[in-house]
C-alpha cells in the first residue's frame, strides 16, 4: 500500500503519509478511530524527529503544529481554486485546471482533533496542548473559509436544536407501555 492513498476496506481514507514498519499493533484490539488517532500520532512524532534540529515533543508549540499543516498539504487531493482562475467560485468546474490539491478541511479539521487527544492520553497536560491553541482553530477556520470561497459553496453552521424540540421528536417513537 502507498504511503498517501485509502486505508481500509470501508471507504475511509487518509491522506497522511504512515511508516507501517512503526506500528505495534493489532487491528482486532482497536477501533478504526484510535487505530488512526495512534498512527496520526506516530506521524507527527516522526515529523518532529525530521526536522533540523529534531524537535523534541516536550518543546513543540503550535508553530510546529502549524508547519505540519502545511506539509500535510503536498498529499491533500482537494482541488482548491485559486483567485485568479476562472474557475474559482464553482462548484463543479467543467475543465481541468492547473489549482493546487490540499487537504480538505474537513480531514485536517478531524486530524487535530485526533492528535488533540492523543497528546493528553500520551501525558501532555490540557494547558500545554498546542493543538488546542486559538491559532489553530483560526487557521482551521481560515482552511474552511478559503476551500468554501474556492468552491463557490458557503460553509453553513449546523444549527443546534433546542431542548424543548428533543420532547416533540420523542413523541413521535413507538413506546412500549
Amino acid at each position: 500500500m502507498s504511503s498517501s492513498g485509502s486505508h481500509g476496506a470501508d471507504g475511509s481514507s487518509s491522506n497522511i503519509p504512515v511508516d507501517y514498519h512503526q506500528q505495534e499493533q493489532s487491528p482486532a484490539t482497536l477501533s478504526r478511530y484510535e487505530s488512526q488517532k495512534r498512527r496520526d500520532w506516530n506521524t507527527f512524532g516522526q515529523y518532529l524527529k525530521n526536522q533540523r534540529p529534531p524537535v523534541p515533543l516536550s518543546q513543540c508549540n503550535c508553530n510546529h503544529v502549524l508547519d505540519f499543516l502545511r506539509y500535510l498539504d503536498q498529499f491533500g487531493k482537494t482541488k482548491v481554486h485559486l483567485q485568479g482562475c476562472m474557475f474559482y467560485g464553482q462548484p463543479e468546474p467543467p475543465a481541468p485546471c492547473t489549482c493546487p490539491l490540499r487537504q480538505a478541511w474537513g480531514s485536517l479539521d478531524a486530524l487535530i482533533g485526533r492528535l488533540r487527544a492523543a497528546y493528553e492520553e500520551n501525558g501532555g497536560s490540557p494547558e500545554t496542548n498546542p493543538f488546542a491553541s486559538g491559532s489553530i482553530r483560526v487557521y482551521l477556520r481560515e482552511v474552511r473559509e478559503c476551500q468554501a470561497k474556492a468552491r463557490g459553496i458557503p460553509y453553513k453552521k449546523k444549527k443546534k436544536t433546542p431542548k424543548g424540540n428533543a420532547e416533540e421528536s420523542s413523541n413521535s417513537s413507538i413506546h412500549f407501555s
